[in-house]
């Protein structure tokens, strides 16, 4: 099953430069001629980014939360209308296959994921249904994103009568689809899942209110500076959730929760959980400006020679300059100076989880053995 994606109707915008052929945002703009002040513009003011290319699903039926709930990583059997989460799709061995948004509003389930993992997704969802009362189906809707302070500013441009939703809820949009909050890539993030043939008018009426339109390069900066991955770019086929920062229920602005089982790839969670370590972190890497060339996404990280992990996304950001999302082995210490491709690369300190608190598997165990 694949998908064909159009060049999105908002690329007419005057300035709008498309992504890199061949790249996952080929379809978008990816800035539209300042980077770095539309960067500032999503932080310190209101801007919008079209994200048209996200593929979007539907799921119907009175049993689509319970059926979900037990084919995916997230505790959503009991989610509640108007409730988001980040949810994933894992294989036998617990590793990332998906990576997907998910709102509950009227009586429909509306998830939202990459392009080039969506038609997989459905595919996969729908041979799971059996005789549970779910209909996953394909949606012609759209991704819009909100970012910066001044949101609060559009509620009368998206005819909203009630206030701004927290972190995970979402409230419905008066022409169809739904507005909700999502904790990145910035303090003040929404999204906008919509009928696709409200797009560009959605978006001329919003520009007009006063959102700045920035591109998915401003997206992706502000997304590798929150430490938030991208599934098929800062993923491998060996990632599993503990080491991209997907471990955590609702509350803890994660996609597995831990206390909820009968899934996929679910004995991996919980053995690494209870009794190991993750191999690798995903970490925030500096890159040496002053390189003729920049790495591209699944080089390898060398360390004196030898390979230590894997770069995902590289950007430029207004104020940290050239960065990058990395799987890092988890033995390899923060002041290691690293070669990312032909850059130098050093770990950011402050994107080194700590990880060594005893787990309580471990804890049981010594205990029985009378340690």
């Amino acid at each position: 099953m694949s998908v064909v994606v159009v060049p999105s109707p908002i690329l007419v915008v005057p300035g709008a430069v498309a992504g890199a052929a061949g790249s996952p945002d080929a379809a978008v703009a990816w800035h539209y001629g300042d980077p770095f002040g539309e960067q500032r513009a999503a932080v310190e003011r209101v801007a919008i980014v079209d994200r048209s290319h996200r593929f979007v699903l539907s799921i119907t039926g009175a049993e689509r939360l319970t059926w979900l709930h037990t084919i995916s990583s997230q505790h959503i059997a009991n989610l509640g209308d108007r409730k988001s989460a980040e949810n994933l799709d894992l294989d036998l061995n617990g590793r990332v296959l998906h990576h997907f948004v998910l709102t509950d509003l009227d009586g429909t389930l509306w998830i939202d994921t990459e392009a080039d993992h969506g038609p997989a997704l459905l595919e996969f969802l729908k041979k799971m249904v059996f005789w549970a009362d779910a209909k996953p189906d394909a949606a012609d809707y759209a991704v819009l994103s909100l970012l910066g302070p001044q949101v609060s500013t559009l509620t009368e441009t998206l005819g909203l009568t009630e206030p701004l939703p927290d972190i995970y809820d979402a409230v419905p949009l008066p022409g169809g689809g739904l507005l909700r909050r999502m904790p990145w890539p910035t303090d003040d993030s929404f999204d906008l899942v919509i009928p696709r043939d409200q797009l560009s008018d959605l978006w001329t009426r919003l520009t007009a209110a006063g959102a700045e339109p920035v591109g998915m390069w401003t997206f992706e900066a502000l997304r590798v500076a929150a430490l938030r991955p991208r599934v098929g770019l800062d993923t491998d086929e060996r990632t599993i959730p503990h080491e991209a920062h997907w471990i955590g229920g609702i509350a803890e602005q994660g996609a597995v929760h831990l206390n909820k089982g009968c899934y996929r790839g679910q004995e991996t969670v919980a053995r690494v959980h209870n009794l190991g370590k993750p191999p690798r972190h995903l970490l925030l890497l500096h890159l040496d400006g002053s390189a003729d060339d920049r790495p591209a996404v699944g080089d390898d990280v060398t360390a004196g020679g030898r390979a230590v992990g894997r770069i995902g996304t590289i950007i430029d950001h207004y104020e940290l300059g050239p960065i990058a999302l990395a799987l890092i082995k988890r033995t390899i210490p923060a002041d290691t100076a690293l070669t990312a491709g032909p850059c130098a690369a050093a770990i950011d300190p402050d994107s080194v989880p700590a990880d060594d608190a005893p787990q309580a598997g471990r804890l049981a165990v010594d205990r029985l053995r009378g340690r």
